[in-house]
């Protein structure tokens, strides 16, 4: 009887402190890979450059926003060596993503599905397949390290970069990290190096704010980028409170008939990018800009802003 007590125990103290088990990534990569793909731009005086992307519709691939600035001519390469040009629908710099559209579908499309990246917890297993150097359709595997806020979107959203351990490289940047679902959840966006290779600081735009940013278009305020100024930043500026840097305004947008006007000089300051010239939103219907309110609960009234353009 004891024996048999003991016996128990142990077979259940095993299954409780096995360790999860290791993700197929031989089985992840061979039924996601024909989804990926290379993505070939041609700049003015022939430049030529090189990024990843991920097909996400029969013919809507998303990719890095820094990829394709101001490409003059953009090709698709896909897995099975097929060619198709593309064009940019949308390109948000401040997300750093890019939304492109086939000039014709591929015959035979594997589309990626993506994930919600808020579900995806710090220290679980993801993989990105791009093209480093030029190589296309290499594996990397890692972990989800951490999440950083950079910046706000049109509705007031933050911009969330998630931090991962999986080598990336030149060549990279637009390529979808999978987690272990086989499920995107982020777009390689950039690295922290300071011999300019890959340090093991890599960081990917999340799916959830490339979805918002370039899909939903659900803000009060769609039509701006912005970034959040705290105390600091404002003060260096001139500007006598906290507010909302406008970065960029879309054409004929509300923002634009709200009169708001964007930045035009490229600046940075510590890690943060701006573009400097452009309006600071200091209040939106009476609600001084201090944090990233919940502007969707502005919705029922008409947007009163309070801008400065002092500095």
């Amino acid at each position: 009887m004891f024996k048999y007590i003991t016996i128990a125990t142990l077979l259940l103290f095993s299954e409780i402190s096995s360790p999860a088990s290791t993700p197929d990534y031989a089985s992840l990569y061979a039924t996601h890979s024909p989804s990926v793909v290379t993505v070939h731009t041609l700049r003015a005086r022939l430049t030529s450059g090189l990024g990843s992307g991920i097909l996400i519709d029969q013919n809507l691939i998303l990719t890095a926003a820094h990829v394709v600035e101001s490409a003059d001519l953009i090709r698709i390469q896909f897995h099975d060596g097929a060619q198709i040009p593309a064009v940019v629908l949308s390109s948000i710099a401040s997300s750093d993503v890019a939304l492109l559209k086939l000039t014709r579908a591929h015959p035979a499309p594997v589309v990626a599905t993506l994930g919600n990246s808020d579900k995806t917890r710090i220290g679980e297993p993801v993989f990105i397949i791009g093209s480093p150097f030029a190589i296309s359709q290499t594996l990397s595997i890692g972990h989800l390290s951490g999440r950083m806020e950079r910046g706000l979107m049109a509705g007031g959203t933050p911009i969330e970069f998630l931090q991962t351990d999986t080598a990336i490289n030149s060549g990279n940047s637009g390529a979808p990290m999978f987690n272990s679902s086989g499920e995107v959840i982020g777009i390689v966006s950039f690295i922290l190096s300071k011999g300019g290779g890959f340090d093991g600081i890599g960081f990917t735009t999340s799916s959830n704010t490339a979805e918002e940013a370039l899909l939903n278009s659900s803000g009060l305020l769609a039509g701006f980028e912005g970034v959040l100024l705290d105390e600091s930043l404002a003060s260096l500026l001139n500007i006598s409170q906290t507010g909302i840097l406008v970065l960029r305004v879309v054409s004929e947008s509300i923002a634009q008939n709200a009169g708001l006007r964007a930045g035009t000089v490229p600046s940075q300051i510590g890690e943060q990018k701006l573009r400097l010239g452009g309006d600071v939103i200091l209040e939106i219907n009476g609600l001084v800009c201090r944090s990233p309110h919940d502007f969707q609960a502005l919705n029922e009234n008409t947007p009163i802003l309070t801008t400065d353009n002092a500095y």
